[in-house]
């Protein structure tokens, strides 16, 4: 895997993870003011839930990094067969 097939796969890792994240500790204010949404959270806390998101991402990356490396798991005998269906039509 090169830099930017990491990064890519890192990249949307991270946002899958956030969504999941995200939810995580949501209490909604009591008394919420003109204007905000009553479903809007008290105190979303994003700086740790970004570092949160970052740090399972990161786990969940190496993860995968680990598969393609070291052939864990072979996506190759995969491709070649699409491959050989697109030549034959």
């Amino acid at each position: 895997m090169d830099v930017v097939s990491g990064l890519a796969i890192y990249f949307v890792i991270w946002w899958i993870v956030l969504f999941t994240v995200l939810p995580w500790g949501w209490k909604p204010e009591e008394q919420p003011g003109t204007g905000h949404a009553a479903s809007a959270p008290a105190n979303p806390r994003l700086g740790r839930k970004f570092l949160v998101t970052s740090g399972i991402s990161a786990i969940i990356w190496l993860v995968v990094f680990i598969s393609i490396k070291y052939d864990v798991i072979d996506f190759r005998p995969v491709a070649a067969a699409m491959m050989q269906e697109d030549n034959a039509k």
